[in-house]
């Protein structure tokens, strides 16, 4: 990717003019936004996968979730210090060389097969997502105008909405496609080989997305990234006495709205295939129902292009209360009708809930000013909000599969609540601003 020149005579693409394009370094970020929502969503079609391998209940496949976004709150803070250390480049590239390291252990696990090392490694994979979100997601909020900071990031995140719509195609096809208990029909008992074998499966998968990562990683540690510039470095220690991150509200009560978003989220993209897959629901094999899985994420890509085209002309705010609202609708649809109505309300929720994580992000580090990096810090740890992915599971073991996506419809209100009220920014601070030279990006 080529180095990042002015362009005289054109439109400034930064805050402040200047004629500076950041298109390449946006372009090659997008790549990372497509990877770890690809790596991610793999993780819809392999619970279903592993649940037949290891013969687990509903709380004991949520719980592969929740390790992996636990791993969001436990490398968040640490990934900001490490961004600080070495730099955005360096961080980068670490971050996709410890995500290829999970993938290649994911290898290890079937090859056992171990459900033990399959959370050790997905905590590994996760930890390497959560260093590149950190570094990111407020990379692309601040290399442009402040005002349609949402809408740019909802842009690049379509991106990884791609990686997401493509995923379970590729899970689809070369985990439960070709596993005994993937094409087999709902309720079958496998035999201790069958389990080995559909273990194994994964072996192919990971194996590519290994190599895949590791060729990012080269790429980027070979082109630079224009710095994040003076401006956005942590305040000091003197000048942070006068500065609290809990004196903007947005950020106070963004917290919670990503931390809820994420149960809505992950808790419907969990359980998407077991849902569709009931006889009075779909009535399909898993390895049908991860492919309109496919039409679940490619909801979320379509929403996203739509959400950013939208906020150029509309409030940020205002639009995330009208996604909440319809987001709302289809979650009360799908616990209360059945057949195929149930199935596609489930599918229309991806296009409601697709522009909620760019825009309560954009809107909860707004006015952050030198506090960004932390501000950053912090919402991408409340990712960890998919965790809690397990009290669904468990409402699904107790009251029924259907009756627990009540709880994604109450997360919905919060994110309304936060769209009408508590993303009004109370105090806003210099915006951080990118730097134009990019042979002052850190090594």
């Amino acid at each position: 990717m080529p180095a990042m020149v002015p362009s005289p005579g054109s439109p400034a693409d930064g805050p402040h003019g200047g004629g500076v394009r950041y298109g390449p370094a946006l372009a090659l970020l997008a790549s990372l936004f497509f990877m770890w929502g690809f790596i991610t969503v793999i993780n819809n079609t392999l619970l279903p996968h592993l649940r037949s391998v290891f013969d687990l209940n509903y709380t004991q496949t949520t719980l592969i979730e929740s390790v992996w976004f636990i791993a969001y709150f436990v490398a968040s803070i640490p990934s900001a210090k490490l961004i600080e250390r070495i730099g955005y480049k360096k961080s980068l590239v670490i971050g996709l060389l410890v995500m290829a390291a999970g993938a290649l252990g994911m290898m290890l696990a079937a090859a056992i097969p171990s459900y033990g090392v399959t959370l050790a490694m997905l905590f590994i994979i996760a930890s390497g997502i959560t260093l590149l979100q950190v570094a990111a997601n407020p990379y692309v909020a601040v290399v442009g105008k402040p005002e349609t900071a949402s809408s740019r990031l909802n842009l690049v995140q379509a991106l990884n909405s791609a990686g997401t719509m493509l995923a379970p195609l590729f899970g689809a096809y070369l985990i439960l496609g070709r596993s005994k208990g993937g094409t087999a029909e709902v309720g079958t008992v496998l035999t201790e080989a069958e389990r080995i074998a559909d273990a194994q499966s994964v072996i192919l998968p990971y194996g590519l997305v290994a190599v895949v990562l590791v060729i990012l990683a080269v790429i980027i540690a070979r082109f630079p990234l224009p710095a994040m510039g003076s401006a956005n470095s942590r305040a000091a220690k003197e000048e942070r006495k006068h500065l609290s991150l809990w004196s903007h509200r947005n950020l106070v009560f963004g917290i919670p709205a990503i931390f809820i978003y994420l149960i809505a989220e992950i808790g419907v993209a969990n359980l998407f295939v077991n849902f569709v897959s009931q006889p009075d629901i779909a009535n399909l094999t898993h390895e049908q129902a991860g492919r309109y899985l496919t039409f679940l994420w490619g909801g979320m890509m379509v929403g996203r292009f739509a959400g950013a085209a939208l906020m150029q002309r509309f409030d940020a705010a205002k639009v995330l209360a009208v996604f909440s609202v319809g987001a709302f609708v289809v979650m009360i649809v799908t616990v209360f009708a059945h057949g195929p109505i149930a199935m596609w309300s489930l599918i229309l929720v991806g296009l409601f809930h697709s522009i909620m994580f760019p825009t309560i992000f954009t809107l909860g580090i707004k006015g952050l000013g030198p506090l960004t990096e932390e501000g950053s810090g912090l919402l991408v740890m409340a990712i960890a909000g998919g965790a809690l992915v397990i009290v669904q599971g468990w409402i699904a073991d107790t009251y029924g599969l259907q009756t627990s996506f009540l709880l994604t419809a109450a997360c919905e209100l919060y994110i309304l609540f936060y769209a009408l009220w508590g993303s009004k920014a109370t105090r806003a601070l210099p915006e951080p601003v990118p730097e134009a030279n990019p042979s002052r990006a850190p090594a």
